[in-house]
């Protein structure tokens, strides 16, 4: 019998994949990349720059285990087939298995698969091809480049300001939240009013708001515009007019990457990491009942575009569950100049699978996510839905109040997504015209316009993908990226740069704006994309980037000044080296400059505050303030008897001092 053997990246991947197959054939993990670039040569970016910038490779430490089986594998095959990811990064993990295990002594194949399913396997491996070795080159020349942009600026900005790292994508998007927070902040409020009505219809509170007066639209700037026209109503409301017009609301593309991201974030308050974590799992396979399948196709892609297998499965369970009158066939989308459309949108990899049928199976978040992708990739084919707007225009002496709802005519689509919808459909009781209304309360409201808003995850990402920065793959590392390293905190699911963020970015802005921007930046994502498709020769892009970077690093490097750490006038206890301010997740910190040889931090002293409430236990301690600092109570101000240890009595809020004399 012969023996195959199947090289994935993922172990649950290859749980579900060996079900599939028969004995003769094994499946093996590689358990993610086996090599990196090494650290060693010029700045230590394990590239030899003189020689065309050919990449210095070692094996991962945490891997000789899983390279020792995999080579003791491939001895006993007799044809082995590379199946990790079918993108980039899937394609050099799939060389880098090639040269380590010395594949070119053996029979292989290189397979791709864009879903985890026995059909989707097998046609795979009727459809075996060599290493595309320009898809390796571009991944390199991703991997090179932010070597290199990483090291030379993070080195520098430790070395100068005390920032940890910075990067080809992760400094551009700091950028982005950096520059909206200026916006922010230089903004102007500028006053206005608006004038409402609000009176019963059929036991329903409505509000009508001002929009005209004599077919002029109005805008009220002060609170002497609005008083005006306050005093220019009477109690006289009547209907003067109800439009009512027909439209068509269309279902959105199916989902990618950077809008399942979106999606989640939007409904489920999902950050991206979490997003991607519950897709891998749901493309690798699922444990059903009686089999393990992967549930959806391969999540990361930038394309809409549908495979002719799935239109017409769905097609037919419109048309049985629902109608025909639902079905509206596939609408094909404009690829974005960005789209690479290298493979599918995100879909179910089967219709039967419902969430309902399966829910049993997932988890809670799994459920979420996998309802998200199935309805909106079958949607995307349904009927659109009808709706009718309806406008009622009430009149007061030449002004004119406007109240809107709206009403379903046809669900088309709706019929599946309304829950994950965000509009809420706003039915109004009937009106006639010429109606009077009666008891109308008049509400004028003074109000300020607005800044710009700050980036949440979902409109950082949507950004991203509009300006280009970035790919599918490397959205939520982006994200992740900025705060780990503390350049923004999260307030209300919104970014705030830190100070460390904004003098990090400022400081890049001064010496770097060549490099570091979002022009720059979509132009290289369009040259790693040309170079995928061997249009470009890799290693001359490198040559022409490396050559304009280099000098901007050194007259950086001549030029920035340092500001990190700041050296104070006092001495370590431990080892009387200076004491230095660092910058830390919690802000600032004085430790010794002598680290890591000496760990010595100086703990802040706060001065105890007694109250004088006696302890209503002990009778002989007072209450003293303290911050809880562990736990869900982390941070929370509460009150405890200065006896402690004797005495442990301690209050959430202070007690009124019943015992003090």
């Amino acid at each position: 019998m012969k023996n195959n053997l199947i090289i994935v990246e993922s172990p649950a991947k290859s749980q579900t994949i060996s079900k599939y197959l028969g004995e003769e054939f094994i499946v093996a993990s590689s358990k993610g990349h086996i090599r990196d670039l090494k650290t060693q040569g010029y700045g230590g970016f394990g590239v030899d720059i003189e020689n065309n910038f050919k990449p210095m490779y070692k094996t991962l430490r945490d891997k000789a285990e899983v390279i020792r089986e995999l080579k003791k594998a491939v001895k006993k095959a007799d044809k082995i087939y590379l199946a990790t990811d079918p993108d980039r990064e899937g394609e050099a993990i799939s060389w880098h298995l090639y040269e380590v295990l010395k594949l070119a002594e053996k029979e292989y194949e290189r397979i791709v698969f864009y879903e985890i399913t026995k059909p989707a396997i097998l046609k795979g491996l009727e459809n075996g091809r060599e290493i595309d070795v320009d898809l390796v080159h571009s991944q390199e020349s991703r991997r090179i480049l932010d070597r290199i942009i990483g090291f030379s600026l993070s080195t520098l900005l430790h070395k100068k300001i005390g920032s940890k790292s910075a990067g080809r994508v992760q400094s551009v998007a700091l950028k982005l939240i950096v520059d909206r927070e200026k916006e922010i902040q230089a903004f102007i409020p500028e006053e206005y009013w608006e004038i409402f009505i609000e009176f019963l219809k059929n036991d329903e509170k409505l509000r009508a708001k001002l929009i005209q007066f004599r077919n002029e639209k109005i805008e009220l700037k002060s609170k002497q515009d609005a008083d005006k026209v306050l005093a220019g109503l009477t109690d006289n409301y009547r209907v003067k007019e109800i439009v009512r017009k027909e439209r068509k609301k269309s279902a959105k593309p199916p989902l990618i990457t950077s809008t399942l991201q979106q999606e989640a974030s939007t409904k489920y308050n999902f950050n991206s990491k979490r997003t991607m974590i519950v897709a891998q799992k749901l493309y690798e396979g699922i444990e059903l009942a009686d089999e393990r399948i992967g549930l959806i196709t391969y999540m990361r892609t930038d394309s809409v575009r549908l495979s002719e297998q799935f239109i017409g499965e769905a097609k037919n369970w419109i048309i049985s569950n629902l109608g025909k009158e639902y079905y509206s066939g596939y609408r094909k989308t404009n690829k974005g100049k960005k789209v690479q459309d290298a493979h599918e949108a995100i879909r179910p990899t089967s219709l039967k699978y419902t969430p309902d049928v399966i829910k049993k199976h997932l988890t809670p978040d799994e459920y979420k996510i996998y309802s998200l992708i199935y309805y909106r990739a079958l949607c995307t084919l349904m009927s659109d839905a009808i709706l009718e707007d309806e406008k009622i225009n009430i009149e007061n002496n030449g002004f004119i109040f406007e109240i809107s709802g709206e009403k379903v005519v046809f669900e088309g689509y709706l019929k599946l997504y309304a829950p994950y919808e965000n509009n809420v459909i706003k039915t109004l009781p009937p009106f006639e015209v010429n109606e009077i209304l009666a008891e109308v309360t008049v509400l004028p409201e003074q109000k300020f316009t607005s800044p710009p808003q700050r980036y949440s995850e979902s409109r950082l990402i949507k950004k991203m993908e509009e300006l280009g920065i970035g790919r599918p793959s490397t959205y939520s590392i982006t994200v992740d990226t900025l705060k780990q390293r503390y350049y923004v905190r999260m307030e209300n699911r919104s970014f705030i740069p830190t100070e460390q963020g904004i003098l990090t970015s400022e400081k890049l802005e001064e010496y770097f704006s060549d490099i570091i921007n979002v022009k720059y930046t979509a132009e290289m994502e369009d040259t790693l994309d040309e170079i995928a498709l061997g249009k470009k020769i890799w290693y001359d892009e490198l040559r022409s980037f490396y050559d304009e970077f280099k000098p901007l690093v050194a007259y950086a490097d001549l030029h920035m000044e340092k500001i990190y750490p700041v050296h104070l006038e006092e001495y370590c206890p431990l080892c009387n080296s200076q004491l230095v301010i660092r910058n830390g997740r919690y802000g600032q910190f004085v430790a010794c400059s002598a680290f890591p040889k000496c760990r010595y931090i100086k703990k802040e002293e706060k001065e105890e505050v007694i109250t004088d409430v006696k302890c209503p236990n002990c009778e002989s301690g007072y209450l003293v303030e303290r911050v809880s600092r562990r736990g869900r109570t982390k941070g929370k101000k509460f009150y405890a008897c200065n006896q402690y240890p004797n005495c442990k009595t301690t209050f959430s809020n202070l007690p009124d001092n019943q015992f003090d004399q």
